[in-house]
């Protein structure tokens, strides 16, 4: 009953938990045997050995579930593809090797670890079994059952493109367990078929009652040819229910282009069950916000000092920048960066005039990011390019204006411009950095970036925010979309 309502809880498909679990146990027991034939006093002394599993072991675990659900090895397009998922093990391993080396080489120094052979035998022996029991076992086994152990009936909301073309696919192709039971439409008859059989089942007003009778298990949003405002009103509603929600619609195509997603029978589908509905979530996204950026600004301070001084010697005015910005719930606030333009008195005109016009054209494509190149200084070109300029925003971070991770704070007349459904982008608090910026930053469009952000407030969670901020470095380091 308890696991039960885990899964209702966090709204995660049936086979990510067994792949988790197996590696779980593929983990714990190459690390048991390693430890046990490969360790100096751990093999003698049974008090140190289970001390050995809480420093050594639960970390572990953490770390390499981390990177196989990055390198996509819990998506089951993956796990299905025998070549994809070889390849994605293979690369999660080279991480997970290196991690697993250090966390040896800074343990040897106690004489816990022979390391060299602990970690050859670690590494070979989890390796082995996680190719035979995930790449050959596990996935046959699957595939075998998935009609019946692991079948999931599947609810489609809307008749767009691409839910009609999975249902056609699905009754002729269907290695995922995936069974149709039928469409939610409110533009069609009740008992209408919409493709091959399958039927209009009933209206979303009634989607609670139907969930219930056709034992759904997951609701698959497939609307093309609406507003935004309303596809967003429809994601409010399924988001509610306790059934996994996916979404598939040319509305959010940028999704699946920028953001690793599954497919079923090659049609991307976002999974967009929010996995950020507690107040411990909220709390604990808090307390790593407040902590990281009180330590960051700590460690980043000598540099600070530099830039500081760099800037003020370069060009006349203030070193940092200050501005309002647009919060969450609208609220307003003082937002910090390092100065990389000339001083000018009063609001860029021209730069606000081509923002607007820039948000007019929402859908535009090409370069992005709307600045004066005039008033860059040459150091603000090499703070711009690596997002430098950003970082005193810690400090808005620890005053609790801004998150790590989150969409982007506006200006006040950006705000003002805003179409209804782009506000909903306000509703948590902005960041320094957010599934946008590692996307492309300014080789996305104004819309596309709204999408982005609205996806990551659908999505967000304690998990998400840790491969955003992780993605961010290599963005920064090597400028990539930056100016």
């Amino acid at each position: 009953m308890i696991y039960g309502k885990m899964m209702n809880y966090l709204k995660l498909p049936k086979y990510k938990y067994y792949f988790a679990f197996a590696d779980v146990f593929i983990i714990s027991l190459a690390f048991v045997f390693s430890t046990l034939f490969f360790t100096r006093k751990y093999s003698y002394d049974f008090t140190e050995f289970l001390v050995s599993i809480g420093l050594y072991l639960l970390p572990l675990i953490i770390v390499f579930i981390f990177i196989f659900d990055i390198n996509n090895l819990y998506k089951i397009n993956i796990i299905f593809t025998r070549a994809a998922h070889l390849t994605a093990l293979i690369k999660s391993y080279f991480y997970a090797t290196l991690i697993t080396a250090s966390v040896v080489y800074f343990s040897k120094h106690s004489a816990d670890f022979d390391s060299r052979q602990f970690v050859i035998s670690f590494i070979g022996i989890g390796f082995f079994m996680f190719y035979m029991l995930r790449v050959e076992f596990l996935r046959k086994l699957y595939k075998k059952l998935s009609g019946k152990q692991f079948k999931s009936n599947v609810l489609i909301v809307g008749d767009g493109n691409a839910g009609k073309m999975l249902a056609t696919k699905l009754l002729y192709e269907n290695p995922f367990g995936l069974k149709v039971v039928g469409f939610i439409e409110d533009n069609h008859e009740i008992g209408e078929e919409i493709v091959q059989g399958k039927k209009v089942l009933g209206r979303l007003s009634d989607i609670h009652n139907l969930i219930k009778k056709h034992e759904v298990d997951e609701i698959l949003i497939s609307l093309d040819n609406i507003t935004y405002e309303k596809l967003l009103d429809t994601l409010d509603k399924c988001n509610k229910l306790e059934v996994n929600i996916r979404l598939s619609s040319q509305l959010f195509k940028i999704v699946p282009q920028k953001v690793s997603t599954e497919t079923y029978a090659d049609i991307p589908v976002i999974d967009i069950s929010t996995g950020y509905n507690s107040n411990l979530s909220v709390f604990l996204k808090r307390a790593f916000d407040f902590s990281m950026s009180a330590l960051g600004i700590i460690i980043l301070s000598p540099f600070f000092l530099i830039v500081s001084i760099i800037i003020k010697l370069t060009s006349p005015g203030s070193v940092l920048f200050v501005q309002t910005r647009i919060g969450k719930d609208g609220k307003p606030f003082k937002f910090y960066k390092f100065r990389s333009m000339y001083q000018i008195k009063g609001e860029d005109e021209k730069r606000k005039k081509m923002m607007i016009e820039f948000m007019k054209n929402g859908d535009g494509t090409g370069d992005t990011k709307i600045i004066n190149d005039s008033r860059v200084t040459w150091i603000g070109k090499y703070l711009r390019k690596t997002s430098l300029d950003e970082l005193p925003q810690l400090f808005n971070v620890l005053k609790g204006d801004m998150s790590l991770v989150g969409p982007r704070p506006c200006l006040p007349y950006e705000f003002e411009n805003y179409d209804e459904w782009q506000k909903r982008r306000l509703n948590v608090l902005p960041g320094c950095t957010g599934v946008w910026q590692i996307s492309g930053r300014s080789s996305v469009s104004f819309t596309d970036s709204i999408v982005l952000d609205l996806f990551y407030i659908n999505s967000m969670s304690p998990w998400f925010d840790l491969q955003i901020l992780l993605k961010t470095i290599p963005v920064m380091i090597f400028g990539r979309g930056g100016k």
